[in-house]
């Protein structure tokens, strides 16, 4: 089994030499590849000298893991983030559960680094939250590459691009967690109001089942991540609004 790892970047050059590290000892098994959405700073320097493979993609994780996959060589399809640390044996853990009867993909168990108030409540919260099917991308999704295709993948959104493959790939079969942990970062909620940040957060996920479409939901996701920042190459959309919102509709609840 050859598994291609797909790894969004933007500016990620602090945290992607650690995961490239880990992903490192587990090939000649994988294939990788560095999908950057328009860094600037040494990302790019980094994943090559790891020598995986770089290309680029319009900013954003759904574009970019999409864009990932088109040049993928596997099998398999494993997304990861790259503040992201797999475990050792993980491919062992997706082969085994890949050759269950009915399974598609699947995700691991999830550990938010640090000994923040907010790591450790995250790391609580994601498995009580796994248990009634949400289960989200920095978990490390893993899905056979003909299943991947067939639904036709990750869309182009800023927000919510994970659960809205996910929702697609359960109609196709089983979907099931691995008994491993990856390791994330929770840098995003350190250092603010961590209270008012989750509360955004869980609006944010309110609205999407909802049927408010990503599009719309990334606009407000921005000023979360990136508070009193309004950076010119956010304001720019991609792909307008408009245009995705035509193409695919809002995810509904399952």
């Amino acid at each position: 089994m050859l598994v291609t790892v797909v790894i969004p970047t933007l500016n990620e050059a602090q945290s992607l030499g650690a995961t490239l590290d880990a992903v490192s000892r587990m090939r000649p098994n994988l294939d990788v590849v560095v999908v950057d959405g328009g860094s600037e700073d040494d990302t790019c320097a980094v994943a090559e000298a790891y020598g995986v493979r770089v290309t680029t993609a319009p900013r954003g994780r759904g574009s970019q893991l999409h864009a990932g996959t088109s040049s993928a060589i596997g099998d398999v399809l494993w997304f990861l983030h790259a503040d992201t640390l797999p475990p050792e044996g993980a491919i062992a853990h997706i082969a085994e559960a890949l050759a269950e009867p009915g399974v598609v993909g699947g995700n691991f168990q999830i550990h938010f680094a640090g000994d923040f108030f907010s790591a450790r409540f995250l790391t609580w919260l994601y498995r009580y939250l796994a248990w009634i099917g949400l289960r989200y991308g920095d978990s490390g999704y893993f899905v056979r590459r003909h299943d991947y295709e067939a639904v036709g993948g990750f869309r182009p959104y800023p927000i919510f691009e994970d659960l809205d493959l996910l929702r697609r790939l359960r109609k196709r079969g089983r979907f099931v967690r691995v008994p491993a942990v990856v390791t994330t970062s929770s840098r995003r909620f350190e250092g603010r109001w961590f209270a008012l940040v989750f509360a955004r957060w869980a609006v944010l996920q309110i609205f999407y089942w909802l049927g408010v479409s990503p599009v719309r939901l990334g606009r407000w996701y921005r000023h979360i991540r990136v508070p009193g920042q309004r950076r010119s190459a956010d304001r720019a959309a991609v792909i307008p609004a408009s245009s995705l919102e035509e193409r695919h509709a809002p995810a509904q609840h399952e």
